[in-house]
């Protein structure tokens, strides 16, 4: 049974490390709002952007002369996923999550036969994916001194990515991350990024207007495919950045009141050990004074 002092020092230990929680919740709460609204100005961009360079691909006929990041390699031998998280922990099952979505998404191509190698955004996911699939990390972009993701960021990940698929080491590319919804729910999403699936065309009522665009669509592909890796990477990594404050707030604010129960279950107990030490110690002296 523990002593009294036992119980009193894990009391006091209990309670510094609730302080620390109640600290970290308030700190991931207040960078929440600044990241959300990142988060939520940047995604009509990208998701207009995917859009218009989707629509565009279904316009012409892929040949020789088509930029490779629609015309493809001519195989989907070898895919690439790209997988984002955060650098930091204690969020819950925030990176747990995205890890699980990329290895899912790896397993199912292995079963098709299809050879996967992983690029890391982000260290958390790399000692996990490291075991499951030894020696398939190409590349990695360490992002802990990052803190708030800029376009610039996303522009390196992407040349990096560009400059691999163009060099023959890969022909799909995969986006892997979480799309904020609130501090509850970020959902794990797998995107094909390289190369770009045309969007269907419609026909009949309700198509769209005949188009003509000046330079062709291309040149306008030519120079829209490259930013729109980009796009959808740094979209990636703001999404992310709001969902591990929203996540690591509601893994903050969870520990915070499990700190404070097990505060209460060990004050109770603290004081029935003392109680019953009173107890003990009146009854001995009762006893000696009828002895005397």
């Amino acid at each position: 049974m523990a002593s009294l002092k036992e119980l009193k020092g894990r009391i006091n230990s209990v309670k510094s490390t609730q302080k620390i929680t109640k600290a970290m919740k308030m700190v991931a709460a207040a960078k929440l709002k600044r990241a959300t609204e990142r988060a939520e100005a940047g995604r009509p961009y990208a998701t207009r952007l995917a859009d218009v360079v989707s629509s565009l691909a279904a316009r012409i006929t892929v040949g020789p002369q088509s930029p490779k990041l629609i015309a493809g390699t001519g195989s989907d031998k070898t895919h690439l996923i790209i997988v984002c998280t955060a650098d930091k922990g204690l969020a819950g099952a925030f990176n747990t999550n995205i890890v699980k979505a990329a290895k899912a998404k790896a397993e199912t191509l292995q079963a098709e036969g299809k050879e996967v190698f992983f690029y890391v955004v982000g260290r958390k996911s790399k000692a996990i994916l490291n075991r499951f699939f030894p020696g398939k990390i190409i590349g990695e972009y360490v992002t802990m001194e990052v803190k708030n993701p800029g376009y610039e960021h996303a522009q390196a990940v992407a040349d990096d990515i560009i400059d691999r698929y163009e060099s023959g080491r890969f022909d799909v590319a995969h986006l892997a991350y979480a799309e904020f919804e609130n501090t509850l729910v970020q959902r794990p999403q797998i995107d094909q990024l390289i190369p770009v699936k045309p969007a269907e065309v419609e026909t009949g009522k309700g198509a769209s207007a005949a188009v003509e665009y000046e330079p062709d669509e291309e040149a306008i592909l030519a120079d829209l495919l490259p930013k729109n890796v980009a796009i959808q990477i740094f979209r990636a990594m703001l999404e992310n950045q709001a969902g591990f404050y929203g996540s690591q707030m509601t893994a903050m604010d969870n520990a915070t009141r499990n700190a404070g129960d097990m505060i209460n279950r060990l004050e109770i107990r603290y004081n029935r050990e003392r109680q019953a030490a009173i107890t003990t110690e009146l009854v001995e002296i009762i006893s000696g004074a009828e002895a005397l």
